[in-house]
């Protein structure tokens, strides 16, 4: 068996050896030659340029560009290897699940395609195949790929700012979470489950029973395709409302529910009885708490022109070395927030403003996380189809709106004047040991115990002053707050007493006076 891997392996290899020498690799790279060897290499290069599309943080822009123009482009699987997955996945013959099998594909991709078919009890119902060892030719490519890249330097060819490894990594993700079609069942059941009372949103049910890890069986969508504009004004659907109701559903998921469809172009989207249907759940995204609530804050700097607040959320949201030119960074955010802040957000195209803002991180080295590569590729894609709709509907006023709308329902007066004061009362806790917790803070720093990184630039101060500065700094605190603790215990009744006053408050007036006179000393005597 380990000799036909071996086999295979050097075959496999031979084929992208040959593909490669075909195009010339040795004498340059450029986008459509790139785009062009992908095309060749076959499914698994394709989905990894697909990827690739969409990290403008991590790839040129010219690339980028160019690589959206791959698409899937592969040979239907003929039926009867159809029929021979499902029957060893079942254990039974085909016509034993099935009264009737559809045997022309309704579509047919890289890792799977699609037959309409009907249960016994006489349901339509859609299954999904998947192809026979298509896990391990992937895993074969990849392994293959990881080699190349070493050998040919692709990320500097591409200028990348990352290993091309981190794609790689990416992709092998996604596509073996795509390789189980339990995981997408699942992610199905949690769609329909968030969007239950939404009664314009629909998503095919999940046969349970009849799906397993190859074979995927669930609802057949009749409808209409959501870009089919004859046959939806035919029906008396408005295509104004369709298109607003789609946005208002994806903001939704994104903002509220942390888990949204990283691929909502037209040919997953239906209409049918009133409904827009989701369909193919095999691309989700997914958002922490924190990512959720960065996005909302995106959404507010963009509508109130607030540069530092959009700063602030892509250098949290990005994976940088922070070695990052701030004020050059800054600058270039100001500038590309002015260029919006003169626009009314009707005007505002969400995907360019998406494109500009993935350039500047690639510029500055800022690579963003998988879930935000996946919901950027899904806002620009969820935007070109709403311009398809109609052309007048604009995404980010949605968002805006439903930002505001979210932050208003969440607002209890009497919730809000409770945390209030509790923040309030933590904050003077906070206060009274301040100074305390300073000192100690600047003892560790002096002593070495905490480490501090510090760009100090064209200074000539030996590090020794700097130690004695320190020094003084925490004596001029401690004596403060010894003034502070004395004055205290001065208003209280506490035995023994000196001149009138509590000992204890008089040893402490008396140390805070030392040492305040010490460090006048020293001043005094480095000015002469």
């Amino acid at each position: 068996m380990s000799n036909q891997n071996n086999s295979s392996t050097r075959i496999r290899l031979a084929q992208i050896l040959g593909i490669l020498k075909k195009h010339h690799v040795t004498k340059g790279m450029d986008p459509v030659k790139f785009r062009e060897i992908l095309e060749d290499l076959g499914p698994t290069f394709v989905k990894i340029g697909q990827i690739m599309a969409s990290r403008q943080d991590m790839f040129s822009e010219r690339y980028c560009k160019e690589l959206v123009k791959l698409r899937d482009n592969v040979a239907p699987m003929p039926f009867d290897e159809v029929k021979r997955v499902i029957e060893e996945e079942y254990g039974c013959r085909i016509d034993e699940v099935f009264s009737s099998f559809d045997p022309i594909p309704l579509g047919s991709a890289s890792i799977a395609q699609v037959h309409k078919a009907t249960l016994m009890n006489g349901k339509e119902i859609v299954v999904k195949v998947q192809r026979p060892h298509i896990y391990e030719l992937m895993e074969r490519d990849i392994s293959l790929l990881r080699r190349a890249g070493k050998l040919l330097r692709i990320s500097e060819a591409l200028n990348s700012v990352v290993d091309i490894n981190i794609v790689i990594d990416e992709f092998w993700f996604t596509a073996k979470q795509e390789m189980d079609f339990l995981n997408e069942a699942q992610f199905a059941m949690e769609f329909a489950n968030n969007n239950q009372d939404i009664v314009y949103i629909g998503a095919p049910k999940i046969e349970q029973d009849y799906t397993t890890s190859k074979v995927l069986v669930m609802e057949y969508i009749d409808g209409f395709v959501i870009d089919d504009f004859t046959s939806l004004k035919q029906e008396g659907y408005d295509l104004k409302e369709i298109s607003s109701k789609l946005a208002e559903n994806y903001i939704k998921q994104i903002v509220d529910d942390g888990f949204f469809h990283a691929d909502p172009h037209p040919g997953n989207l239906r209409v049918l009885d009133g409904k827009i249907v989701w369909i193919d759940f095999g691309m989700m995204g997914s958002l922490s708490k924190s990512d959720k609530d960065l996005m909302k804050k995106a959404v507010q700097a963009i509508g109130t022109n607030n540069t530092q607040l959009m700063v602030d959320v892509v250098l949290t949201l990005g994976v940088h070395d922070n070695h990052i030119d701030y004020t050059s960074f800054y600058n270039d955010m100001d500038s590309f927030m002015k260029k919006y802040i003169q626009l009314d957000l009707s005007e505002i195209k969400l995907g360019e403003a998406i494109q500009e803002v993935f350039t500047l991180a690639h510029k500055y080295h800022i690579a963003m996380p998988k879930g935000i590569s996946m919901l950027a590729r899904g806002l620009v894609t969820m935007e070109s189809t709403m311009t398809i709709l109609d052309p007048s509907t604009n995404i980010i006023q949605i968002a805006a709106a439903h930002v505001s709308d979210h932050v208003f329902k969440k607002i209890d007066p009497q919730k809000e004047i409770l945390h209030t004061a509790g923040k309030l009362y933590e904050a003077g806790k906070i206060t009274l040991d301040l100074p305390i917790q300073l000192s100690e803070l600047l003892h560790m720093i002096a002593k070495g115990r905490v480490k501090v990184n510090l760009e100090i630039m064209d200074s000539s101060i030996p590090f020794k002053k700097i130690d004695h500065m320190v020094n003084k700094l925490v004596v001029g605190i401690v004596s403060c707050g010894l003034l502070m603790a004395s004055s205290l215990i001065c208003t209280t009744d506490m035995e023994p007493k000196i001149l009138g006053i509590p000992a204890i408050g008089f040893i402490g007036y008396m140390t805070a006076v030392c040492l305040g006179l010490w460090l006048l000393y020293t001043v005094l005597r480095r000015k002469r």
